[in-house]
């Protein structure tokens, strides 16, 4: 996978920008919110501004994108986050941005690898050694690994965070749980559906969940406030960059609007969700040590894939703790009937393809011409679009037979 990103997929688009002249610049989604922090809290300058985007637009892209230019990129790299996301980039302001770019680029490795043995703890999946290596070997040649860190995206720092809140859970430390889930609000998208649910699950139980809730609010109230005191009004100036960002990529609609259409896949998304709280509302009182809270946990970070207005797939992080629950099960899945061996078998090609064919594009490319690289550098990701569905689709029969046959006693809390 990262000799496909290194010498097919970056070259091809090299060579396509070069030819339809599309800039190509330092491509870091880092950049944006290091120079709109830069700029806020050196310059004082509102990161929301054009001339901000501009300047942007000059380190990511190499110059200004002009809208006369039909093969100009549409995405204009606005600041499009929260304000209080500077917070985080402050001690790296008075740096070179290369500087920055390598120091944030070996972040990105550490907190995946340390993703995966949260996971598993989290899972109470005690694998051995060998199959533990495995695991990290794979999760750090996935397309959505090598694309987040080539990229450099702060999705991965949010799955790590989202990871940490999830062991800290189970470990029993509320507070330090609600603490690292309102540190990943910086991508609101990834973070709310998670927050919903574990404010119901913490609601459901107040007297002993309350320092979840108090750890989550005070800290979402103290990044707030702090971003209201170095930018006053900047929640419109967010909501008015989020509208511009869905604007100018096409409406940046969710997994199930380009699957189907827009008007289907937003009914569909709303039946995931209703199904989701329906799930949810059952299984409030669930105990955190348990492994229903658990497997909870992965099934609503599946559910956040398809549904978040977004289907970029370095996102496919969250994907970590559902396919891990799948691996471990996939015995009982693949025994249980015909109908679940053929899913499986599905699942397979279809996670399994990105691999297969850059495998087979690396054996292939001392012999390919350079007229068949673009014909071939995309066969890599046929199935990308396919596996958050997948994986949803084996996660929730696992989770079907998980509430059937597990007993009553780990599901809720004695009443007092």
């Amino acid at each position: 996978m990262w000799f496909y990103a290194q010498e097919v997929l970056v070259p091809y688009q090299t060579a396509d920008a070069a030819a339809h002249g599309r800039p190509r610049g330092n491509l870091s989604d880092l950049y944006p919110r290091w120079l709109g922090a830069r700029e806020l809290l050196l310059h004082h300058r509102d990161p929301y501004r054009p001339e901000i985007t501009r300047e942007i637009q000059t380190g990511y892209y190499g110059r200004p994108l002009d809208p006369n230019h039909a093969d100009d990129p549409k995405d204009e790299q606005g600041f499009a986050y929260p304000v209080y996301v500077v917070f985080f980039l402050a001690p790296t302001i008075g740096l070179p941005f290369p500087v920055v770019q390598t120091g944030f680029r070996w972040l990105l490795v550490v907190v995946t690898l340390v993703s995966v043995p949260l996971w598993l703890r989290v899972l109470r999946w005690h694998p051995s050694a060998a199959v533990t290596a495995i695991l990290i070997i794979l999760t750090f040649g996935s397309y959505a690994v090598v694309q987040g860190i080539k990229l450099q995206q702060l999705s991965l720092v949010v799955s790590g965070l989202i990871a940490g809140c999830a062991a800290a859970l189970v470990a029993g430390h509320l507070a330090l749980a609600g603490f690292l889930l309102a540190l990943a609000t910086i991508k609101p998208q990834l973070a709310l559906p998670m927050a919903a649910w574990l404010v119901l699950w913490a609601i459901s139980d107040w007297h002993r969940r309350r320092p979840f809730i108090w750890s989550l609010g005070v800290t979402i109230a103290i990044l707030l406030a702090a971003s209201e005191y170095i930018l006053p009004g900047w929640m419109g100036r967010f909501r008015d960059a989020v509208a511009a960002y869905r604007q100018y990529t096409g409406g940046a609609g969710s997994l199930l609007d380009v699957l189907a259409t827009p008007v289907l896949g937003k009914i569909m998304a709303g039946g995931a969700v209703i199904a989701i709280a329906g799930v949810g509302w059952q299984l409030r009182r669930v105990t955190n040590d348990s492994v229903v809270f658990s497997t909870m946990l992965a099934l609503v970070l599946a559910i956040t894939l398809v549904i978040v207005p977004s289907f970029a797939p370095y996102n496919q992080i969250l994907l970590l703790p559902a396919m891990f629950l799948i691996a471990s099960a996939w015995g009982n899945l693949w025994s249980r009937n015909w109908l679940t061996r053929t899913a499986c078998a599905v699942a397979v090609v279809i996670v399994f393809w990105p691999w297969l064919a850059s495998a087979g594009l690396m054996l292939a490319w001392p012999f390919l011409s350079a007229g068949s690289v673009p014909r071939a550098w995309a066969a890599p990701l046929y199935t990308s679009l396919g596996i958050p569905l997948v994986v949803l689709g084996l996660l929730t029969v696992y989770v079907s037979d998980l509430l059937k046959t597990a007993p009553a006693a780990p599901w809720s809390e004695p009443k007092p």
